[in-house]
Order: C-alpha cells, then sequence, then structure tokens
C-alpha cells in the first residue's frame, strides 16, 4: 500500500473515531427520555442538574433541578453526593452527554442523561 493511501485510511478512522466518541452514550450512563423522567421527579435518593446556561435556566426550567452550567460543574462536582444517582439534563442531550461522561470520569457511579433535553419536555 503507498503512504498516502495509509495516511487516508489513518484520517478517515480518527474521524470515525472522533465523531462517535462525541454521539455515542458514554458507557455506564444510562439514558431515559423526558416520559421517563416524569417517574423519576421528586425521588429523594436523586440529584437532579442542569447544565444549560443560567439565561437557559431561568427561562424555562424543571421544578426540582439545580442549575449547574456545564463549564462550573468541574468545580462545583465536590457540592453533588457521588452516592446518589445524578440525572443531568441540557438544551438538547448534548451538553448532558459531555456532563455525565465528565461525572464517570470523576467516579460517579449511577448517571442518567436525559436524551433530547428541554426541547423534548412537554
Amino acid at each position: 500500500m503507498e503512504m498516502g493511501t495509509i495516511l487516508n485510511v489513518v484520517f478517515i478512522a480518527f474521524i470515525v473515531w472522533f465523531v462517535l466518541s462525541r454521539f455515542l452514550p458514554t458507557k455506564g450512563v444510562k439514558s431515559i427520555t423526558t416520559e421517563g423522567l416524569k417517574t423519576e421527579l421528586g425521588k429523594q435518593d436523586k440529584q437532579y442538574i442542569d447544565v444549560r446556561t443560567p439565561a437557559e435556566f431561568k427561562g424555562n426550567h424543571i421544578r426540582g433541578f439545580k442549575n449547574i452550567p456545564l463549564h462550573q460543574l468541574s468545580q462545583k462536582v465536590n457540592s453533588l453526593d457521588q452516592n446518589k444517582e445524578v440525572i443531568v439534563i441540557c438544551q438538547s442531550g448534548m451538553r448532558s452527554q459531555r456532563a455525565a461522561k465528565m461525572l464517570k470520569k470523576q467516579g460517579f457511579k449511577s448517571i442518567t442523561n436525559v436524551t433530547g433535553g428541554m426541547n423534548t419536555w412537554r
């Protein structure tokens, strides 16, 4: 195989890996829909975190969710209980997926991402 072809294959493989790592669910993180969330709301053994900006949160949020913007989560992770399940939501499910991945790396065992986020909340 010629060097240019090998480089192209490696480059394409990297792009595929990069895209998949951004969009596939994190191993060990559960997913629920906003319909499924309705049955979980208000349970005392869970923590509800909204990782949107304060302005987004102020505009519309679900009662019981605490606003910790994604860019502040790493500094505020110590305010969360690692022994309680964390349910994370954002606008579409992308930022909350990143938050879930970060919490997993921080040692949290029970994390649930709300797929579709506030876009699908009715």
